[in-house]
């Protein structure tokens, strides 16, 4: 399915070391919106897809969003190694380093561990895409955010390039809804499988 480049997709440069940056940014690591969660919501989205055109797009964006959760795990380690101890006693991400020391692990800047339960997988195509069009959104605010927060030109330089492909993710996910719409019967718009309607009343 994959063949793997053995390079991030778009390089991490990062000079300066900054704890406190780094305690932000890991939310687009393992935080409800992050990457970790886009990735496994497409990749297991597109297995009760029935349009391949739909399920290709599901498998590009799941893959890429791999890439993108390497690149954030990347802006991590960089932001964070080497760090004395000075350097990171009195800033938020002390708390982090105490369970996890300098280790790229999935959390939200608020603590909380990756959680499955950030996953939507619904088995009906209509309710799936249009997750993932409010999923890309919220990444992209996320991003939003990070900027607003960060003054480092080199990290700067790394999340708009993740900020430009939440755009272009969400553009392909509308690219797949109305693929998923055209298939559809308008007499029965929601129903991806009509033999679960069996029974129902009209």
């Amino acid at each position: 399915m994959w063949t793997y480049d053995k390079k991030l997709q778009y390089p991490v440069r990062i000079k300066n070391p900054n704890p406190k940056l780094a305690s932000v940014i890991i939310s687009q690591l393992g935080g409800p919106d992050g990457e970790m969660g886009a990735s496994m919501r497409y990749l297991h989205q597109r297995y009760s897809c029935p349009y391949d055109k739909v399920k290709g797009i599901l498998t590009d964006v799941g893959t890429e969003e791999l890439a993108h959760l390497e690149m954030v795990a990347a802006i991590i380690h960089q932001l964070t190694k080497n760090l004395t101890l000075e350097q990171i006693d009195g800033t938020p991400f002390a708390a982090y380093f105490v369970d996890h020391t300098t280790g790229a692990y999935p959390v939200a800047a608020s603590g909380v561990p990756f959680d499955m339960k950030y996953v939507g997988v619904k088995g009906d195509l209509l309710t799936d895409l249009n997750e993932d069009l409010a999923a890309e959104q919220k990444a992209r605010t996320t991003y939003d955010n990070i900027l607003r927060l960060s003054d480092d030109p080199d990290v700067n330089d790394a999340i708009k390039f993740l900020r430009a492909r939440e755009i272009v993710h969400y553009q392909r996910f509308g690219d797949a809804l109305r693929i998923a719409q055209d298939q559809l019967d308008s007499k029965n718009f929601y129903a991806i499988n009509p033999s679960f309607d069996k029974g129902m009343k009209r």
